[in-house]
């Protein structure tokens, strides 16, 4: 247990749990609570704790007296939830229509030193600033800031964003989308971003800062996504270019899973 995050012990417990229940271990059955108490190295009640979690969410059965086993049903709803998708462009915008969308805030601002840098304009000027979370039937899966120049974003506004995603309104705008770049890091949860995903405060997240460009190389949205770590998952297959000496890996594809 890690006493520098600002979570309960018994939370980290139910984390570490279900990713591994999601992983597919644990068929023959949980260890025991004694087991499980001095793997983690607390209390048994606190392993208790973490266990009904797992409980309450039907992860887990318990049966007094008997193993605590997974709920096949779970593993099966785990593999049936998870969603291959390939390419970069294309898997933002499939992910955008299998899942729903809230939209917190929409509104035209002038653009903050940093968004001026990133859309490559002059600061201060109005750009749409968007904010909104995305979900599945399991629950929030994403907060999203989204910026974009005012003049590519005079065609859509809080309603339209409600219900397509955000690339198809700009190519319907007439902007026609090329590339995009992003960077993927970790981020621990505040207050806002706890509430909205429904996790506790300090939990971590992932964070994904991403650039569309046009086919002309103009920057035309700037986002900022976190992503709830237990239900997104992003993978990159890598495939050596050149001989041996050249060690270069370059992405040969790109995929999402959520659930």
């Amino acid at each position: 247990m890690d006493s520098t995050l600002p979570l309960p012990k018994y939370h980290q417990i139910y984390l570490v749990l279900r990713e591994q229940l999601h992983e597919g271990r644990f068929v023959g059955g949980l260890p025991g609570e004694l087991v499980l108490a001095e793997q983690f190295n607390v209390a048994r009640v606190t392993v208790r704790k973490a266990l009904q979690q797992l409980a309450d969410e039907g992860l887990i059965h318990r049966r007094p007296g008997r193993a605590t086993v997974p709920r096949a049903a779970t593993r099966q709803a785990v593999e049936e939830q998870h969603a291959q998708l390939s390419g970069l462009l294309e898997n933002i915008v499939s992910m955008g229509l299998r899942t729903k969308v809230k939209v917190l805030s929409c509104e035209l601002m002038p653009a903050t030193a940093a968004v001026a840098r990133a859309l490559r304009i002059a600061p201060a000027s109005e750009v749409q600033k968007a904010l909104r979370v995305r979900s599945t039937r399991e629950g929030p899966l994403s907060l999203i800031t989204t910026h974009v120049p005012a003049e590519l974003a005079r065609g859509f506004g809080r309603r339209e964003l409600a219900r397509k995603p955000i690339l198809l309104l700009l190519e319907a705008s007439g902007v026609r989308i090329g590339r995009a770049t992003q960077t993927i890091s970790a981020r621990l949860a505040d207050a806002t971003a706890a509430r909205e995903l429904d996790v506790q405060v300090g939990s971590a997240l992932l964070a994904v800062t991403r650039l569309i460009l046009d086919d002309r190389e103009r920057p035309v949205q700037w986002l900022h996504g976190l992503y709830r770590p237990d239900r997104y998952q992003y993978q990159m297959q890598l495939s050596r270019v050149g001989n041996i000496d050249a060690k270069l890996w370059v992405s040969t594809e790109l995929s999402a899973q959520f659930h």
